[in-house]
């Protein structure tokens, strides 16, 4: 063993830690410098553009990836942000959508007030709490125009709490772009007192039978609190639509029966799917948590009345799972892929953020998707046999999964997903544009390989060439493992906010590049996987 690795096991969390923040501030420090010099130009800078890093990779091999925020004239320019990946001091690429380093005059001709009248013409009125207004570069066309970001709050007809994004011409009054910070799973129409240790329960859930929870102990009552996964929480909303919810709390550590009779029985669902995701993260990507700071999330169930969807909000750092119609036709929305998807969406706003509108946003969704899966296979629970079906557990006596909010292997069968690209695609809902990116990763994963129970003979006859937009029925699967990382790895390190479909198969081939060598065969297989679904 060398010295340095003798003194860096001999080092205190506090003094790792501090370790690990002086080598991130050194990384920073040199990609800033590269945009301040040389490669500027690459980074399509302006005069009076000013950068933020939130984010900074190392790979084994000394590659440093730094994400960038872009301001210009201190307004954020929305689209404008990047990653610069280098290594002994060269930059060899930066990842971002922005073309141009030409820059709009930041004076507007409309006021934030005409903007706000403008947007919540669109909206419908009935919006919750102050509209807001803030002035922006919008640079996510062809060219970058000042803009009013309108934020208007209110609650949809559904229950979904909305938190729609305006983008105002500045100059014009026109809506640029529009949508939502809500991010849902479906498309649609406490306190203290003592100090908690750590304890572990038992679940017995709706869709997993019996679970073992983490749990914490505070004056001879138990909490749904994860303390070994960072102060991860499970409240009750009792049915409203705005707070945090209440403190779940027992006294024997024994949550649920496993009926819908009792409140606790799908707070241990969530509890446990968001536990079981956590773990996927960490023990597959080394990613600790959402944000990779090791603090866990709040999970909110029990929302709204007969409410059919779950979503994630930036706004809360929470995941908030509806009741569905309490079984008569879906059950609540706590399957272990939902929830999955749910902190997946968190993983999302921490790495890539990719928007949540047009072909970004349907990778937003597919993303989810994806990764809600893999936490299936990576929990392999024999009561939800691993997958590439998307909430077949929401619905009752669905010993086939037939019923599902999507199927990643052939999106076409919800009825409204395409199996493959089209230049319109970005005109569709998110939750459909998302069906070309799971279809991608399937077949990357598995190849054209008909699903059991969907082939010949079955109501949905499938078949290997049904499978495929080419006609490539040879196509070969590498592996959840490889496919898994590939996807992880751009997002996290290639993907920005305006990644179209185009760009994520550039992303994704880089990835591989990186992972297994430019032209391996798993990269190979990247390439015909998205060939396979006509993004070429």
């Amino acid at each position: 063993m060398s010295s340095s690795a003798v003194a860096a096991d001999k080092q205190s969390p506090a003094e790792a830690a501090e370790a690990a923040k002086i080598q991130r501030d050194a990384v920073i420090s040199r990609a800033t410098a590269f945009i301040n010099g040389s490669a500027s130009i690459a980074a399509r800078r302006a005069e009076a553009d000013t950068f933020d890093a939130n984010d900074a990779i190392v790979d084994a091999n000394g590659t440093e990836h730094v994400r960038f925020q872009r301001s210009y004239n201190g307004l954020p320019v929305i689209g404008g942000d990047f990653v610069v990946h280098s290594r002994n001091d060269q930059v060899s690429k930066i990842s971002q959508t922005l073309s141009t380093s030409n820059r709009p005059s930041t004076t507007p001709g409309i006021s934030s007030d005409e903007a706000i009248v403008e947007a919540g013409a669109h909206f419908g009125g009935n919006f919750v709490g102050a509209p807001s207004s803030r002035l922006v570069i919008y640079a996510r066309g062809a060219s970058p125009v000042l803009a009013h970001e309108v934020i208007l709050n209110g609650i949809k007809a559904d229950q979904t709490p909305t938190e729609m994004h305006y983008f105002v011409d500045a100059r014009s009054g026109k809506i640029l772009a529009q949508w939502d910070g809500i991010e849902t799973a479906r498309p649609g129409p406490g306190g203290g007192g003592c100090t908690a240790t750590a304890a572990v329960g038992t679940g017995n859930s709706l869709t997993l039978g019996s679970v073992v929870l983490n749990t914490s102990s505070c004056n001879g009552q138990y909490q749904l609190t994860d303390l070994t996964r960072g102060g991860g929480k499970t409240s009750n909303m009792a049915l409203k639509t705005s707070g945090l919810g209440s403190d779940l709390v027992d006294t024997d550590n024994t949550w649920g029966n496993g009926l819908l009779s009792n409140s606790q029985t799908v707070a241990a669902d969530a509890h446990f799917g968001v536990a079981m995701t956590f773990d996927y993260y960490k023990v597959v990507h080394g990613r600790n948590g959402i944000a990779n700071d090791g603090k866990g999330a709040l999970s909110r169930v029990h929302y709204g009345r007969n409410y059919q969807n779950a979503f994630w909000s930036d706004s809360c750092f929470c995941m908030t799972f509806g009741d569905g119609d309490n079984g008569a036709s879906i059950l609540p929305l706590v399957a272990l892929d939902v929830a999955g998807h749910e902190m997946s969406h968190g993983v999302m706003s921490r790495s890539a953020n990719l928007t949540y509108s047009g072909e970004s946003g349907g990778l937003n969704e597919a993303n989810s998707d994806i990764f809600g899966s893999m936490v299936e296979y990576f929990t392999n629970d024999a009561n939800d046999t691993p997958d590439y079906v998307i909430g077949e557990k929401l619905f009752p006596n669905n010993t086939n999964g037939y019923n599902a909010l999507r199927w990643m292997f052939k999106p076409s069968l919800d009825g409204a997903s395409p199996d493959c690209y089209a230049p319109n695609i970005g005109g569709l809902d998110v939750h459909y544009s998302s069906g070309v990116a799971n279809h991608f990763y399937y077949l990357l994963a598995e190849g054209a390989v008909v699903p059991a129970g969907f082939g010949v003979g079955t109501p949905k006859g499938l078949t290997p060439a049904s499978l495929v937009c080419n006609g490539n029925t040879s196509i070969t699967g590498i592996g959840r493992s490889a496919a898994e990382k590939i996807w992880y790895r751009a997002l996290t390190v290639y993907m920005t906010s305006g990644t179209n479909y185009a760009n994520a198969r550039a992303s994704t081939l880089s990835a591989a590049a990186d992972l297994y060598g430019n032209g391996s065969a798993k990269y190979n297989a990247v390439a015909a996987a998205w060939s396979a679904v006509s993004v070429n």
